[in-house]
């Protein structure tokens, strides 16, 4: 009999590292954690197994099915947006077509297990693109329908991959002679700069903020690559685990969209600046905005509406901006550095 288990690809990033500990901890299904690299060796006791091995690989994926009834995909594995622009086409590969293998399979799962698996994605507000800086600050807090011309690959990556949810869903081999029920229950956050004590940011074109911190803890000088006025939506990562946890134990019946804002506090870079200087007083942080970087961010929102997260699933988060930075990021990154 084979065992249920939830899937986690993008096992060593930082979502991955909350999710596998928390889910871990748990015990409830066993955890197969997925990763190009090898696992953070803290995470070994809490997964069931790991597979160093890529989304792009269709043999790997054809044993995972064979050999595991995957009851919940959490789909994390993805090349972000700085790294995505220097390589678009392997952004491309790995964003969609790793997106479309995992799709597939969990049709193949839906199909053996006669119910829909549950297929866990987190988007970005990369997915948005405003036009101009006038528009950006008038638009207010933006809804998940507006402004949907993303101006990177990875939001278009996100964007598309988001449709494909919906198609799968909603709509799989619609024309098909032998259609069957629902094929999975795709359920989508699309989430704003996220922040983490425990790992270093890799490739986001958010990560000012988080590197800020980081750098200042370790006494090291560090130049923002955006301009001081420059605000973003921002949440810490134990919310960002907690709303994926609410948003798959939500009720189907309840959720009356498939793709979901959340957020929690967004500051300027420039107070974001001004809370590390005061918790690290001797930290080196300049601003020199790179155009290119700078312009991409100019595209996001500098807040999203999360009012149907809200209505649809009683999102909250734990942590507002205060709360966020007294109680979790520097105490957490204080003690990260302290040796």
């Amino acid at each position: 009999m084979r065992k249920e288990v939830v899937l986690i690809t993008g096992a060593n990033g930082e979502i991955g590292h909350g999710l596998i500990t928390h889910l871990g901890e748990q015990g409830n299904f066993g955890v197969i954690a997925l990763d190009v690299q090898p696992l953070d060796e803290a995470l070994r006791p809490y997964v069931e197994k790991f597979i160093q091995g890529d989304i792009l690989d269709t043999m790997l994926l054809g044993r995972l099915v064979a050999e595991y009834e995957i009851r919940a995909v959490y789909h994390l594995a993805s090349i972000l947006s700085t790294k995505a622009e220097y390589n678009p086409e392997t952004a491309h590969r790995v964003n969609v077509e790793g997106t479309l293998n995992l799709l597939r399979l969990s049709v193949e799962q839906s199909q053996w297990q006669g119910r829909p698996v549950k297929f866990l994605y987190p988007s970005s507000i990369a997915a948005y693109g405003l036009p101009d800086l006038a528009s950006k600050n008038s638009a207010g807090k933006i809804k998940e329908h507006n402004w949907l011309e993303p101006t990177t690959m990875y939001g278009c990556n996100k964007l598309y991959c988001e449709h494909l949810g919906r198609y799968y869903t909603r709509h799989y081999r619609q024309l098909a002679a032998d259609q069957g029920p629902t094929a999975i229950d795709f359920r989508c956050i699309r989430f704003p700069g996220l922040i983490s004590a425990m790992t270093v940011p890799t490739g986001g074109t958010s990560d000012y903020g988080p590197e800020m911190l980081h750098h200042a803890a370790q006494s090291l000088p560090y130049d923002c690559f955006v301009r001081p006025d420059t605000r973003l939506p921002f949440m810490v990562m134990p919310d960002a685990i907690k709303s994926l946890l609410m948003l798959e134990a939500a009720p189907k019946e309840n959720l009356k969209q498939l793709t979901y804002n959340v957020t929690s506090f967004s500051p300027t870079a420039l107070e974001f600046h001004d809370i590390v200087l005061k918790a690290f007083p001797g930290a080196v942080i300049g601003f020199k905005p790179h155009a290119a970087r700078q312009g991409i961010v100019d595209t996001w929102p500098a807040d999203v509406d999360d009012s149907a997260a809200r209505r649809d699933w009683g999102w909250q988060p734990d942590y507002d901006q205060v709360r966020s930075f007294d109680e979790y990021l520097i105490p957490a990154i204080r003690e990260r550095y302290a040796e």
